[in-house]
């Protein structure tokens, strides 16, 4: 799949931007500050209905308005889509597919695939497990609708669970209705857990290769999937959801103490290691970015192999945190797909790699096609 226009009105810096793609290589250049990655979010947010960088809609706002509209035409293997993301002044998003409103954020998955590559994603292995839990999170929704709607009803059930936990410890006599709540979140958490092992196995799988062949076979990257609680078979949902009935019935006071569900997917994490030692304790700087490309380029794999199409790949800003070993090998790997890259000079790009890219310069909000 890949994008041919993309249109902006009253989006951050952008009063109204109507871009048409041409090529499957394109540079989005300037100096800092000037809109190139508000682009790239754009883009996103079609992809995945919300932002890489904020979570407040209203911040997309151009301060001379008091809505924004963004509509990006894709064209794909069998069905085109177009997809608008409207957001007005009451605070309500509106999403249309081909002009048919969506009901709901989960309806706009697979529509558009994007592979986001930003100088955060470096802090995957350095950062807590949330940041983790969201990288796997979007690229999974993106691949399963269903995943995002289960991910949906288990933070309504979490959050009502955490409020019958903090009723139990001034009401004893509630704690028979516990036991409801705990097959509710036991169902749909076990169903997100066994799409995150099948996910993680097969991340760990084609990031191990993309990891041998830019280190030359000198490293062996795996990526291991750290559910909260002990699991013992990962191929039978009725095994997880008996491992999981048990792991809530051995921590029910300690969880009524401290009025909170101590286990689940929401304290899920994974850990990447190098030659069997683990890449955050023990990994330099230049390997955790290595092995953070390595993922991102088997993020793009699982996307091909599970859709039939490339993703749209987009890289804000990082090739300045890659060495030009490992920019090589970017470049090298990512023909066939349309690429957004977003960078502050020209004299990133070698003469070669120039011939089939269109550059935009970007100077406060205004783009130019050179």
């Amino acid at each position: 799949m890949f994008i041919k226009n993309i249109r902006l009105k009253n989006y951050r810096n952008y009063k109204e931007l109507n871009l048409n793609i041409d090529k499957r290589f394109n540079v989005i250049y300037g100096d800092n500050a000037q809109g190139k990655t508000n682009i790239l979010e754009a883009i996103y947010i079609c992809s995945s209905g919300r932002s890489h960088r904020t979570s407040r809609d209203v911040e997309l706002v151009n301060h001379e308005s008091k809505s924004y509209y963004i509509k990006i035409d894709v064209e794909k293997k069998i069905l085109n889509s177009e997809i608008e993301v409207q957001y007005e002044n009451e605070g309500k998003k509106k999403l249309r597919i081909n002009e048919i409103p969506l009901k709901k954020i989960g309806d706009l998955m697979g529509n558009l695939n994007t592979v986001l590559f930003s100088p955060e994603d470096l802090l995957i292995i350095k950062e807590g497990p949330s940041e983790r839990r969201r990288f796997i999170d979007i690229t999974i929704s993106q691949l399963k609708p269903s995943y995002f709607y289960d991910l949906q009803q288990y933070m309504k059930i979490l959050d009502q669970r955490n409020s019958l936990l903090k009723d139990i410890q001034n009401n004893r006599k509630l704690l028979d209705t516990l036991d409801v709540w705990n097959e509710n979140i036991i169902k749909t958490g076990s169903r997100i857990m066994k799409t995150r092992k099948e996910f993680m196995d097969k991340l760990s799988k084609f990031a191990k290769t993309e990891h041998e062949k830019l280190t030359g076979g000198l490293e062996t990257l795996n990526i291991r999937y750290n559910p909260s609680f002990p699991v013992n078979r990962f191929d039978d949902i009725k095994e997880i959801e008996n491992d999981y009935r048990k792991s809530l019935e051995r921590n029910k006071e300690k969880e009524i103490f401290k009025c909170t569900t101590l286990i689940g997917p929401q304290r899920d994490d994974y850990e990447i290691f190098l030659d069997q030692k683990s890449l955050k304790m023990y990994g330099s700087q230049g390997q955790q970015r290595t092995a953070v490309l390595s993922v991102k380029m088997a993020e793009i794999d699982i996307m091909k192999e599970e859709t039939g199409e490339w993703p749209v790949l987009l890289l804000d800003d990082v090739l300045s945190e890659l060495d030009s070993k490992r920019q090589e090998y970017l470049f090298e790997n990512i023909t066939g797909i349309q690429v957004f890259i977003t960078c502050t000079e020209k004299s990133f790009f070698s003469a070669k790699a120039s011939e089939r890219a269109d550059f935009f310069k970007v100077t406060k909000g205004v783009v130019i096609k050179e």
